[in-house]
């Protein structure tokens, strides 16, 4: 009494298609099925964000110049003008 029979379940689902037609569940599970595709690409695209974004500031981290030296106090001595600028990117 408590769980339905194949009948029950056939009897629900003539009702649907009369109500909503073949046409129109076909159409509303294709665009169920637009929906899933679009927001797993959105989810893709989101996380080579997220990584790109990552790799940058990973990459943007500060980073002692090679011709550099430090002093006894952590200050750092200039290099020599031949050297290029690290922090300004080449022109």
């Amino acid at each position: 009494m408590g769980s339905f029979s194949i009948w029950h379940w056939l009897v629900v689902l003539l009702v649907v298609l009369l109500l909503f037609g073949s046409g129109k569940i076909s159409g509303l599970m294709g665009d169920l099925a637009k929906g899933i595709k679009s927001f797993k690409q959105n989810m893709k695209e989101d996380e080579v964000k997220d990584a790109s974004m990552a790799a940058d500031a990973a990459s943007q981290t500060p980073a002692q110049p090679a011709g550099s030296i430090q002093g006894p106090q952590g200050a750092q001595a200039q290099p020599s003008q031949g050297a290029a600028n690290p922090t300004r990117p080449a022109a």
